[in-house]
């Protein structure tokens, strides 16, 4: 117990540090979950958002990166403070959150799997058009499986920040190339919601980087070494950094989309495939060397969101599946390389294989998109239970801006749950 009365997490912690001063390095846990969450979605919704209302939402923009850096602090908070993992404190919380968490984490892995193989598939085959697609698709999941299979978190990390380095440089460049109108920059700062695009003005600020990955932060915190409250400025700074060049990548996404797209005067798909045509626009305007790296900067994109899944949702439902089993967090089998880990390894790659060559299976797809359009919601509303009361150390627990921030932040994704369940009901009813 701890001073105040609140039970502290497991004896056993200690950074694996040999008592070092904590110190800041820019590749850490806070560029994975930053990388892993921004994928093909993202950059279409964010070129979508420049080609049809210019620089007017990009306040949004950074509203979404300020959310994502709340969310994120608070798991890796709630995990150095307590010592516990985030779904130990789910189920501090009651039965109902295993019981949510248990089925989404199944039904959200096989069906993520099939369509971030297939995203990351898209630049290659329009690369290599002598190849299918779905060969594509299959060699980038394997790709991720045995990356994530053979190495450990400083290797993993190291990949990650490679594919980072890849698709910022080629993204960043591509914005400056592009030309940005800086005085319309600047009233974009101005918040402002277009005639009929609430929603969509809230999606762009909650979508933007925002997956299951976000909860996984404080297990990379883990696996990097960092355990004990003694990192947690460490923690800050690693996380604010990361999503400061999130924003940049975000940012550039959007300069792309007014000065390319919209200049351009052509309506992109709404789906993955608007990336690929991107690319064609880019290679009629800048000519087939700056359409080409675009198309592996996207690739890069999505690959680092393939291996960043695999790695961290797979030690989620290790921790999840240990616990159900009793053997608690610390227990080999829920870490990297431990038995549970590979069984979900195995889940998001191997299955999902089947769902390339099918059509969408509508039961599968319903239950996705109800428990999908939940988990925002459900990781913004837990953390205000977690990081309040007697379940974290008082000099950790949340302040009154702080709650403030994350009850806003809840309100967001609350509302941005229900029209995304709506719309998933829809689609198949439709």
């Amino acid at each position: 117990m701890s001073d105040d009365g609140v039970k502290v997490g497991h004896g056993d912690r200690v950074d694996d540090d040999s008592g070092t001063p904590a110190r800041w390095k820019i590749v850490g846990p806070g560029l994975v979950v930053a990388a892993t969450g921004v994928g093909a979605a993202d950059m279409v919704a964010t070129l979508t958002a420049g080609s049809r209302y210019g620089y007017a939402l990009l306040w949004a923009v950074i509203l979404g990166v300020i959310l994502k850096i709340i969310l994120v602090e608070g798991a890796g908070r709630y995990t150095l403070a307590t010592g516990y993992t985030i779904f130990e404190g789910w189920r501090s919380l009651g039965r109902w959150t295993t019981w949510y968490f248990g089925p989404y984490i199944i039904i959200w892995g096989f069906v993520y799997g099939a369509s971030a193989m297939s995203s990351t598939a898209l630049p290659l085959a329009a690369l290599f058009p002598g190849i299918d697609l779905k060969i594509w698709a299959i060699l980038m999941g394997l790709a991720g499986f045995v990356m994530v299979w053979l190495n450990h978190y400083a290797t993993f990390e190291k990949i990650t920040a490679t594919l980072v380095g890849l698709m910022f440089i080629t993204i960043v460049l591509l914005a400056v190339i592009a030309a940005p109108n800086f005085p319309a920059m600047v009233k974009g700062l101005v918040p402002m919601i277009p005639e009929g695009g609430l929603l969509y003005t809230l999606a762009l600020a909650g979508g933007v980087g925002g997956t299951i990955t976000l909860a996984a932060y404080g297990y990379w915190l883990r696996e990097k070494g960092w355990y004990t409250p003694k990192w947690m400025r460490v923690m800050r700074i690693d996380n604010t950094m990361a999503y400061v060049l999130t924003g940049i990548f975000v940012l550039s996404m959007l300069i792309v989309g007014v000065e390319v797209v919209q200049a351009a005067g052509v309506a992109l798909s709404a789906g993955d495939e608007g990336l690929v045509e991107l690319a064609d626009v880019l290679k009629d305007r800048y000519g087939d060397f700056i359409g080409t790296a675009f198309l592996v900067g996207f690739w890069a994109a999505a690959f680092s969101s393939i291996i960043g899944v695999w790695n961290g949702v797979s030690l989620m439902f290790a921790d999840f599946w240990g616990n159900m089993r009793g053997l608690g967090s610390d227990h080999p089998d829920t870490r990297i390389g431990g038995k549970y880990v590979k069984w979900y390894l195995i889940w998001l790659t191997f299955p999902p294989m089947v769902m390339l060559f099918l059509d969408r299976p509508i039961a599968l797809i319903l239950a996705y998109g109800v428990l999908g359009s939940l988990f925002m919601p459900f990781l913004a509303v837990t953390l205000l239970g977690l990081l309040n009361g007697r379940r974290v150390p008082k000099a950790w627990a949340n302040r009154l801006h702080t709650n403030i921030a994350l009850a806003l932040t809840a309100l967001i994704f609350i509302v941005l749950g229900v029209n995304q369940l709506w719309n998933a009901i829809s689609d198949v009813v439709g």
